[in-house]
């Protein structure tokens, strides 16, 4: 299997905060794989970089062999790479369905669907029925479903989620569990931030633990489940 996404021993500061440390990590074509760690771990920082929404100090990021350092968030856009924040950031002003149609774009080489409007709702059917209205109305779990939709509307190949299921209701996290791994099955490649471990456990193949910006485990989901030291020292489970 190739490798899609590739960490060489990242280092990011946030001025003069190192917060990052040698970061590697790799996501290959199709996989689900999850960065597990506490709050201010380094998670979102990791795709942050990815994005250059936080410029990698030392290191190399690749992504289909191009190099992501130093380039523009928007080229990385343009690669194929689609970011979901974990402030959600939809337009308020804007309804459901003109918050998705401003987010089109030719997809990248590799991207496994070209997304429409009417994709976007049969994998989301909670958002066609909310379709003229404004945003900025939707409850927190909707918000977080027409954030991931209105990335896929880029028709990216690679998919970073952060924190997706945070602060929503649990029959919310079911439906998100069951729309990634939707996702997932039509071959979209997938890296997320997350701390709730069932969840990731319910949707990854492997996982990378991280912890005050070290990568302190990596290893299939199962390897995880096992590993009793890792889970009380660095995810209080």
């Amino acid at each position: 299997m190739s490798s899609r996404l590739e960490l060489r021993s990242v280092h990011t500061h946030y001025e003069t905060s190192h917060i990052l440390f040698d970061v590697s990590l790799e996501v290959n074509q199709g996989e689900s794989v999850c960065l597990l760690g506490r709050n201010g771990a380094g998670k979102t920082t990791t795709l942050k970089s990815i994005m250059s929404l936080a410029a990698a100090s030392a290191g190399s990021i690749l992504f289909n062999g191009v190099e992501l350092v130093g380039r523009a968030p928007y080229e990385i856009a343009r690669l194929g790479v689609g970011y979901v924040p974990d402030e959600r950031l939809i337009f308020p002003d804007l309804t459901v369905r003109e918050n998705l149609e401003i987010a089109v774009k030719p997809g990248a080489a590799g991207a496994p669907a070209k997304w429409t409007v009417e994709r976007i709702y049969e994998l989301f059917p909670v958002l066609q029925p909310l379709g003229p209205r404004l945003g900025g109305y939707l409850s927190g779990g909707e918000q977080q479903m027409l954030t991931i939709g209105r990335t896929l509307m880029g028709n990216p190949s690679l998919l970073l989620l952060d924190e997706p299921v945070e602060g929503v209701a649990p029959v919310v996290v079911q439906e998100l569990t069951r729309q990634i791994k939707a996702l997932k099955s039509m071959g979209l490649t997938i890296l997320f931030a997350e701390q709730n471990m069932h969840f990731a456990t319910e949707i990854s193949d492997r996982a990378y633990v991280i912890e005050k910006g070290h990568i302190r485990f990596q290893g299939t989901m199962a390897e995880l489940a096992a590993n009793e030291e890792v889970k009380q020292k660095y995810l209080m489970i």
